[in-house]
Order: C-alpha cells, then sequence, then structure tokens
C-alpha cells in the first residue's frame, strides 16, 4: 500500500485558519500531495484551485470565508463528534477515547487542541502505517461525506479537501442529505436560567442531571496524610 503520511499531513494544513504563514506554505503543500500521488488527478487538480484561490483573493476575504464556513455552521463544523454527539454528555467520554487513542500511539495534544477536530485527526493519521490510517479514516466515513455535502451546498471550494481525504480512506465522497444550519442565534443560545439546564443534545428540560461531588479535604489534611 502507498505511503499517505505526507499528503494526509498537507490535508491538514490545508483545512488549517488561511493565515498568512500558511498562504505562504501552500505551493510546498500541493506539491507535496503531488509528489506523493496518492490523491486522484482531477481531485489534485481541485486542491490547486483552492490554493491558488486563498492567494489570489483578499486575505481579509480569504478569513473572512473561512470563518463563516467552518466557524459558523454546525453542519460545516470540523469537529467530528459535533455531528454525532452535540452538545451532549455524550461528547467528554468520546473524547477521552479519542485522547488515549492518540496517547497510546504516543502523540500528545497541545494545550489548545481538540482531539475531534478534523486536522488532529488526519495530523495522528499521518503517523499511522497507511493500512492502520486508512482504516481510521473510514470510520469516520459517514461523518466526512456530511461535511462533504455541506460545503457542497455552500459551493465551497474546501470540499475538495474533505473529499481527498475520503479518498484516501477508500471511500468515494458522495453528497448524502443534511440538515439545515440553524440561525447562529438559535443555535448557540444559552438556556433560559431559571427553566431547566437542557439544551439540544442534552436531558430535556424537567429531567434529573447528574452531577459529580467532589470532596475538598480540610486543609492541612494532606500534609498530615503523608507526614
Amino acid at each position: 500500500m502507498k505511503d499517505t503520511r505526507y499528503s494526509l499531513r498537507a490535508l491538514a494544513r490545508l483545512l488549517a485558519y488561511p493565515d498568512a504563514n500558511l498562504r505562504a506554505d501552500l505551493a510546498p503543500l500541493i506539491a507535496a500531495i503531488d509528489d506523493e500521488a496518492v490523491v486522484p488527478a482531477n481531485r489534485r487538480a481541485e486542491l490547486r484551485a483552492l490554493a491558488a484561490e486563498l492567494v489570489r483573493l483578499d486575505p481579509l476575504e480569504v478569513e473572512a470565508r473561512y470563518v463563516e464556513t467552518f466557524d459558523r455552521g454546525r453542519s460545516t463544523s470540523l469537529h467530528l463528534f459535533e455531528h454525532v454527539h452535540g452538545d451532549s454528555r455524550d461528547r467528554g467520554p468520546a473524547m477521552v477515547d479519542l485522547v488515549q487513542t492518540y496517547e497510546k500511539a504516543g502523540l500528545f495534544l497541545g494545550p489548545d487542541e481538540l482531539p475531534d477536530h478534523l486536522c488532529v485527526v488526519l495530523e495522528f493519521a499521518s503517523t499511522q502505517p497507511p493500512a492502520l490510517a486508512k482504516a481510521f479514516l473510514g470510520e469516520m466515513a459517514h461523518i466526512l461525506n456530511a461535511i462533504f455535502s455541506a460545503l457542497l451546498k455552500r459551493e465551497s471550494a474546501y470540499a475538495a479537501v474533505v473529499a481527498a481525504v475520503l479518498e484516501l480512506a477508500g471511500q468515494k465522497a458522495q453528497a448524502v442529505a443534511i440538515q439545515a444550519d440553524e440561525a447562529i442565534d438559535d443555535a448557540w443560545a444559552e438556556p433560559e436560567a431559571f427553566d431547566g439546564c437542557s439544551t439540544k443534545g442534552q436531558a430535556s428540560p424537567g429531567e434529573a442531571q447528574p452531577i459529580h461531588i467532589v470532596r475538598k479535604k480540610p486543609a492541612g489534611a494532606a500534609e498530615r496524610a503523608t507526614a
């Protein structure tokens, strides 16, 4: 099986915030993908078009488009568990499981990184043998196809990047039915202060909410215990 490590790392970078540093790196990133030649040729042409667009357009417009695309809509969120768990309590354990997967491979996240962000997932996959990377990403194909479809609907050139990831996972990029994004104010609205603490993905208002009590030792107790 052909090595995919550089293509996966380059695709991760292409999905990062398009600041000046990233825009300066676009040429070598595209060259790395072309050199490895594991992404289909027609898809590589689309990636080159994306890179050209990021260079050609005004930097402020490029950055604003990125925020609008990935930070202001659930359907195009690059946080994969957002598509599965939303804000539910299941998201935390899923995050822990993914972190443990990384740590078992000897990889540790930085303080500002979340394990389910697609860029992080691709970085991890790039460190694995090609067959394992393909299987790992293949498990997420349904999520990736949902993101791909949402990007297609927005006519975003970033759809080519997610499509390339699907193809490296041995999957076909195909449009699937997606739910329309809620208005941003509705999606991120705070729950009413005195009408339950639940929103989408959590238990319904009025249902019992589990809490965890952490007992604090009296001051000095820890010192006496170790004396």
